[in-house]
C-alpha cells in the first residue's frame, strides 16, 4: 500500500472489524472534482443509500491504486475538522464524495488515474451519528413568503466603522443553482459598483450567463465593464503562503497548493482597492468563503469581536433559522468551528483573547504577511472607514 504514509497524519487508524452484514460497494469508478480538489465516486447520494448505508456511518475506503482511509465519517455537510477526510453526500451534488475538508485536492494526494476505482466498506454502523444529527441542517430553494433579503442571504455589513452601505454581501447573482440568482441581482441593482466573487472563474461565469433561466442583466453589466473579479476560491483558509509546515498546514500538503486561498484574497481586495466602493463580496450560498473575506475587510476597519461574529450568525438565521434565542446549542458550535476558527487565523496567535483582540491591526498584519501592499490596504481602509 505504498501511499498509506500520506494519510496517516490525519486518520487514526483502528483494526478492521467484520462489517455487519458485510456491507460494501465494490469497483466504483471515480470522476476529479477539480473545483474544491475532491474524488466523486460514480454513485448518486440516493443510490448510495439505497445500498444500506446511513449518515453517520464509518466507512473504510480503499483505491485500486493502494491508497486507503480508513474510519471515514459519512455526513451530509463539512462536519470534520480542516483538512480531515470525510466521505460526504451534500446535498445537490451529483454523486458522493470523498475529499479533505478545506484541504488539497484528494486527487493529487491519492495520486489518483482516470482508470482507478474504490471499494466502500462500512466500518462500524453509526460510530458518527450523534455528529450527524447535531451538525445537521438544510434549508430550501423555494422562495414561498421568505422577504427578498432574507431568501438571497443580502444585507450590508453596517457595523459602527463601516461607511454606511459600502459593504454588502449576498448569496450569488449569477449562479442560479439555488434559485437566488435574479433576486440578489434585483437587490444589488444600482447600490454595488464592484464585486469579487469568490465561486466563479471567468469561464464559469460565461456558463452562468449562457443558461436558459440568466435573469442577471445588472450583474452581468459590472462584468463588461470589468468590475467583477473571479477568484475560484476554495476554502483554504489555513494554508500558508510560507510553506510553513505546522499542525494545522502539513508539509505534504503544500507540496500540491498552487494559488493559494490567500493570494486570491490578496489579489480580490486589491482588485477592490482599486475601484469605487460600495462592494459585494459573495460565493455561492455567501456563507463562508463570503464570510471569511467580509471578516477581514471588517476586522480592517476596527470591527469587534462581537460585530463579527453578529454579522457572519445572521446568515445561519437566514438559512436555518439557527440564532441564540431558537437553537443556542447549534449557535454555540457553529459559532466556535466556523467564525472562532477564522478569527484565531487571523490573529495568528493562540495566546491572544479573540474576544477582546485589536482587529484592525491583527488584519492589516495579516494582509502584509500574505503579501498586500501597504498603499492597496491603506486605499482599501480609505474606501471603507468612517471618519
Amino acid at each position: 500500500m505504498k501511499n498509506n504514509r500520506y494519510i496517516l497524519p490525519f486518520v487514526a487508524l483502528m483494526a478492521l472489524t467484520a462489517c455487519q452484514g458485510k456491507l460494501e460497494i465494490l469497483d466504483k469508478p471515480i470522476m476529479h472534482e477539480t473545483k474544491f480538489g475532491g474524488i466523486y465516486i460514480d454513485m448518486t447520494i440516493d443510490a448510495f443509500n439505497e445500498k444500506g448505508f446511513k449518515l453517520g456511518d464509518s466507512l473504510n475506503v480503499t483505491f485500486s491504486n493502494g491508497y486507503v482511509l480508513k474510519d471515514l465519517p459519512y455526513y451530509n455537510g463539512y462536519y470534520v475538522d480542516n483538512l480531515a477526510p470525510l466521505l460526504v453526500g451534500y446535498p445537490g451534488y451529483p454523486y458522493i464524495k470523498t475529499c479533505f475538508n478545506n484541504g488539497p485536492d484528494m486527487w493529487s494526494i491519492g495520486e489518483m488515474e482516470e482508470e482507478t476505482t474504490v471499494d466502500i466498506k462500512l466500518n462500524k454502523r453509526g460510530k458518527y451519528k450523534d455528529v450527524q444529527e447535531a451538525m445537521d441542517i438544510h434549508y430550501t430553494d423555494e422562495q414561498g413568503d421568505i422577504p427578498d433579503e432574507v431568501f438571497a442571504n443580502f444585507r450590508a455589513s453596517n457595523i459602527t466603522n463601516l461607511k454606511p452601505n459600502v459593504l454588502y454581501r449576498s448569496a450569488s447573482p449569477i449562479d442560479n443553482q439555488h434559485k437566488r440568482a435574479a433576486v440578489a441581482d434585483r437587490l444589488i441593482t444600482n447600490k454595488v459598483h464592484a464585486v469579487m466573487n469568490l465561486s466563479d472563474d471567468n469561464g464559469e461565469m460565461a456558463e452562468h450567463i449562457s443558461q436558459d433561466d440568466f435573469n442577471s442583466p445588472y450583474y452581468q453589466s459590472l462584468i463588461q465593464s470589468n468590475n467583477v473579479i473571479a477568484l475560484a476560491m476554495n476554502m483554504n483558509f489555513q494554508t500558508s503562503l510560507d510553506n510553513t509546515e505546522t499542525q494545522e498546514v502539513p508539509g505534504l500538503f503544500t507540496d500540491y497548493l498552487k494559488e493559494t486561498f490567500q493570494e486570491k484574497l490578496v489579489r480580490g481586495l486589491t482588485f477592490l482597492s482599486e475601484r469605487e466602493a460600495p462592494y459585494l463580496v459573495h460565493c455561492v450560498e455567501g456563507k463562508d468563503r463570503t464570510g471569511f473575506v467580509c471578516m477581514v475587510m471588517e476586522a480592517l476597519v476596527g470591527a469587534t469581536y462581537n460585530e463579527i461574529i453578529d454579522d457572519y450568525m445572521i446568515t445561519y438565521d437566514n438559512y436555518y433559522g439557527i440564532n441564540k434565542q431558537k437553537d443556542l446549542n447549534k449557535y454555540n458550535v457553529i459559532k466556535g468551528k466556523n467564525i472562532d476558527v477564522m478569527l484565531k487565523t487571523i490573529i495568528g496567535d493562540a495566546n491572544v483573547n479573540i474576544e477582546t483582540a485589536d482587529y484592525e491591526h491583527y488584519a492589516e498584519q495579516y494582509l502584509l504577511s500574505k503579501g498586500m501592499e501597504q498603499s492597496a490596504i491603506t486605499a482599501l481602509k480609505n474606501k471603507l472607514k468612517a471618519n
